[in-house]
């Protein structure tokens, strides 16, 4: 048991304290009903979005967080377009090749 902690504990993303204080605050703001969104300023109810706005908050003033899902996607999307796979045209389905069949088609019009 001990020994699954410890190897939880070395996968699990790993914050700063100043980032858990921070993420703790909007928690407690959250429940107490004061934490406000952003731009439209309505009340966060979920808990997921105070997390959100706490490491958000925690990025601005500098504290060392992991980058965002988004960044990470953007990165990859990038990287696809650069070496993007091969596409193989010589391949005929096999609906196309069915239906040339129905016609009577030569294997001329499957090319």
């Amino acid at each position: 048991m001990v020994k699954l902690i410890y190897l939880m504990k070395k996968i699990m993303a790993k914050y700063s304290e100043k980032v858990q204080e921070k993420v703790e605050e909007t928690m407690h703001e959250m429940k107490e009903g004061k934490l406000k969104s952003g731009r439209s300023g309505k009340k966060v109810t979920n808990p997921k979005q105070a997390i959100a706005i706490g490491l958000s908050e925690a990025r601005k003033e500098g504290a060392k967080v992991p980058k965002k899902n988004r960044e990470i996607r953007r990165k990859r999307r990038d990287a696809s377009r650069l070496y993007p796979m091969p596409v193989n045209t010589s391949i005929i389905s096999i609906s196309t090749i069915a239906s040339s069949i129905e016609h009577g088609l030569g294997s001329s019009s499957l090319k």
